[in-house]
């Protein structure tokens, strides 16, 4: 029954991110009658570019962020000693730094779009390293990494609002954008969703090698075939989100 249901509700999550695009353009048609003024469509417009978003985020917080494990461990299938210290940091850092980047593509956004005059700068070196070694710390506690997650989710739906801002009012992204250095892609709104992508992996994996008493006891069980289901969920959900984004581009 409950593959069922979510069966059920992936086709209807499907379904609706096929014909959203479509929808909102015949609210955009009607929005240009009325581009002057405020108006009921172009309200609707306006509003309809956090559909998506707002989709992402209950995604990932009913499926990609409360994560459980089994902890059955076998001695001959296990990760410890300096194979797991290689994982644990490599992990963390790059998770961190996705964070601080992601975070710093917001700040960018806000202050070239809406507070002229004030320039975030980008971190140097030195506090780049300073930022990644705080989350990474902070990371390994689980509070502060559901907080995290959280804050990235609400990051993402701000960077869509106002990736949906510069769409609509046709400002073209240059060199003084953050944003401008994935500019290989044309289309923005992907950066955004490839950007969480990686996050939403890199999550996934240390959520596994800090699970539990994991840390403590410095010993992971090698991860099974059921252990990597949410990967894969992860890839078919966005999949469709990218397709979303491709059609309304």
């Amino acid at each position: 029954m409950i593959i069922k249901n979510n069966l059920t509700n992936l086709l209807v999550s499907i379904s609706f991110l096929l014909i959203l695009p479509f929808v909102q353009k015949q609210w955009f048609n009607l929005y240009l009658f009325n581009i002057n003024d405020i108006s009921f469509y172009s309200i609707l417009y306006y509003l309809s570019g956090t559909i998506c978003p707002s989709l992402v985020c209950l995604n990932s917080l009913k499926n990609n962020t409360y994560y459980n494990f089994n902890r059955q461990i076998s001695t001959n299938n296990t990760i410890k000693g300096k194979t797991l210290l290689f994982f644990v940091v490599i992990n963390l850092i790059f998770l961190s730094y996705l964070i601080v980047d992601y975070l710093y593509i917001n700040f960018d956004l806000v202050s070239n779009l809406f507070l002229e005059g004030i320039n975030f700068q980008k971190p140097d070196i030195i506090q780049l390293s300073f930022f990644i070694c705080l989350i990474s710390i902070l990371l390994i506690f689980k509070k502060s990494r559901l907080i995290f997650k959280k804050l990235i989710l609400i990051n993402f739906i701000l960077i869509s609002f106002y990736l949906w801002h510069l769409q609509i009012n046709n400002i073209y992204v240059d060199d003084q954008f953050h944003i401008y250095k994935y500019f290989g892609l044309n289309n923005l709104n992907l950066i955004n969703v490839f950007i969480l992508i990686f996050i939403e992996i890199s999550y996934f994996m240390w959520s596994f090698l800090s699970y539990k008493n994991n840390l403590s006891d410095w010993i992971v069980r090698t991860p099974q075939t059921s252990d990597l289901v949410p990967i894969l969920n992860i890839f078919i959900f966005y999949f469709f989100i990218i397709i979303y984004y491709s059609i309304l581009a």
